[in-house]
This record gives structure tokens, C-alpha cells and sequence, in this order.
């Protein structure tokens, strides 16, 4: 897919006040660690995650993604009023029904015109929400629109431990699945789209390409029940593998949609999951992993915020300037990878 009048304008971020790091994580599943024998300090040696964030008690989703829409908006400088669609794009939800979009509109006083609706793909649903606004601007459907997401991680990671510490029968070998949930933090980010035709900031969205693989959609699930609260079970190992494999045959098509090679983008912007995963992702593509942007070692895995997240604060510390070639790279469970090119 490719884009002529598709420009983004500003990020807002909204980060979480409370920080925990892997070493605090590890201590509270003290009991765990001396029953199975694990060495302290496998967490960050394992991910390279030294903290993550969270909200206080109570945050919703809806409230924490306000607030980044808000900072999104006001540095944009485009009337709320020419917001045309407002798309809420994390894995975290206020309710089944209705939409947290709709808490968000309420927030952020958007106009009764805009149209407003939740769009979730696990990790992805925030650069999924980027081509669903590019589809609208590109078509003339609306001069401006709005993406927000807001991940809150504590009741999974506070499921997560509980469930480590009461289930008496897990070894080595079955607590692995579950490991992933400490990677989890929360955060929230929100982006400013419109037609170029419109107002134009310079920085243009070029195209993009996607993937899917859901032969593999089992790699990767999670839930609620009214016992054990939320969990997830990865099976991490093969995940790398699988979505690397499927992110490999993605950056194929975004190479030849775009006609971009890899020594023409100057900076990479991607999920962030692990260490591992992003060596064996750069390597696997050819890639410089030098022009790898990072925010794993201090935010974790945020989810759908967590790609947007990194470039934003990539802006923010000059990472990314003006006449620059950025690329956004996703995979998310299901298996689905995206990869988004913008011309800064």
C-alpha cells in the first residue's frame, strides 16, 4: 500500500508515575526462585528489561490514553473540531462493551461527527490503526484523525505473581510459559493524522506492508477468569522463531512496495519485546541493528503503545529530524508483522 496525502503531525505520551524494576519483581517471587533454584537476576539477563511502569490503583485504560490524546492534540495545533475519527488501539479495555473509544471521546471533548470505534490485534493495533486512518485520509473521508492506546499491565503482572507463588506444581520447564507476563508495563500514546491537502507538517506517511501467519495463533494467549484474574501463557521460544519468520517475508513486501532498501532508512523503530528478539530480528533482515531505536531496557513490553512509544520519545531526543527515512516494525501475536515507512 501506498500513501500521497497522508502526513503525521504529533505524538503525546503518558507515562505511568510507579516504576518497578526486574530486580524488585524477582525479590517478591523470592519463595518461587529459592523452591525451583533459580539464579537472581535471570529476569534482566533473560529480556534486558531493567524497569518497567505502571499506574496507580484503578487507572483505566480510557483515562491513561486521554491523557496522551490531550498532549497529542494541543501540539498539533488542529481544531478537535476537524478530528474526523478517534481510533482506541490497545490489547487493555475499560469494558467488554461499550467501546473505550467512547470514554476517550467523552475525555477529550470531541465533536458528535466524529466517528469513534476500539480496533484491537494484540501488539499491532496501534500501527493497524495508522493504516485505517491513512485509508480514510487518503480517500478524502476526513481531514484529520486521532490514535490513542493506554496498556495497563497490573492486574497481569499481579496475576502473573500470584499464580507463581500459589501453584505448588510448577517446575522449570512449565513456569516458562508465564515469563513473559514480567515483561508486561503499562503506558499510553496517541498520534495526530491528516490530509496533506489539509495541513501539511512535512512528515509524510509513504506506505506500508503486512503479514499474517495465524497458523501459529496459539504461540501466544491470554484472558480473564474470575479465579486467577488475567493471564497468559507464551510460548516464547517458538514465538521468536515464528514471528521473525513471518516479519522476514513482511519486510520483503515493504521493501518492494516502498522501493526502500535497508541503507536508505536512517532510523528503526520497533515492538519491543526482548534482547533476543531484536538481535535475531536485525540479523535476520540485514539490518543495522546501530540505527535501532530502544525504550525496551527502561519501559519493557507495552504492548500496542510500545512502537509508537519508542518513536515518539526517538523525536523527542533528535533521533529522528526533518529530510529523514524512519521505519516502523511490528509483530504481533496471532502471528501478524507490519511494517510502516515515513519520510520525516
Amino acid at each position: 500500500m501506498l500513501y500521497t496525502n497522508v502526513c503525521l503531525h504529533t505524538f503525546g505520551v503518558a507515562l505511568p508515575p510507579r516504576t518497578v524494576s526486574s530486580s524488585e519483581l524477582e525479590t517478591k517471587l523470592h519463595p518461587l526462585y529459592e523452591r525451583l533454584k533459580l539464579p537472581a537476576g535471570r529476569l534482566e539477563l533473560m529480556t534486558g528489561i531493567k524497569t518497567r511502569r505502571f499506574w496507580p490503583e484503578g487507572t483505566q485504560p480510557s483515562e491513561a490514553a486521554a491523557a496522551a490524546g490531550a498532549r497529542a492534540l494541543k501540539a498539533s495545533g488542529i481544531d478537535p473540531a476537524d478530528i474526523g475519527c478517534l481510533l482506541f488501539t490497545s490489547v487493555s479495555r475499560d469494558m467488554m462493551e461499550p467501546a473505550t473509544a467512547a470514554f476517550v471521546h467523552r475525555r477529550l471533548g470531541l465533536t458528535a461527527s466524529c466517528q469513534l470505534f476500539d480496533l484491537s490485534n494484540a501488539c499491532l493495533g496501534f500501527l493497524n490503526g495508522m493504516l485505517m486512518l491513512a485509508n480514510m485520509l487518503e480517500l478524502g473521508q476526513i481531514k484529520a484523525g486521532l490514535i490513542v492506546a493506554g496498556e495497563t499491565a497490573e492486574d497481569l503482572l499481579r496475576s502473573t505473581v500470584q499464580h507463581m507463588l500459589s501453584e505448588s506444581s510448577l517446575t522449570r520447564k512449565t513456569i516458562k510459559p508465564l515469563f513473559a507476563s514480567l515483561t508486561i508495563g503499562s503506558g499510553a500514546v496517541a498520534l495526530v493524522m491528516s490530509a496533506r491537502s489539509f495541513k501539511d507538517s512535512g512528515h509524510r506517511l509513504c506506505g506500508g506492508a503486512y503479514q499474517a501467519n495465524s497458523d501459529y495463533n496459539h504461540l501466544c494467549q491470554g484472558g480473564q477468569n474470575a479465579e486467577q484474574g488475567t493471564l497468559m501463557s507464551t510460548d516464547s521460544e517458538e514465538l521468536l522463531i515464528r514471528g521473525i519468520e513471518t516479519a522476514a517475508t513482511c519486510w520483503q513486501h515493504f521493501s518492494r512496495e516502498l522501493g526502500w532498501q535497508a541503507d536508505s532508512i536512517h532510523r528503526f523503530f520497533c515492538h519491543q519485546v526482548g534482547r533476543a528478539h531484536a538481535e535475531r530480528l536485525f540479523s535476520t533482515l540485514g539490518l543495522d541493528p546501530a540505527k535501532n531505536f530502544e525504550t525496551l531496557p527502561q519501559f519493557g513490553n507495552v504492548g500496542s503503545v510500545s512502537a509508537p512509544l519508542t518513536m515518539a520519545l526517538g523525536i523527542e531526543q533528535g533521533q529522528l529530524v526533518p529530510g529523514q527515512r524512519a521505519a516502523l516494525l511490528g509483530i504481533g501475536s496471532g502471528i501478524n508483522a507490519l511494517m510502516l515507512g515515513i519520510e520525516w
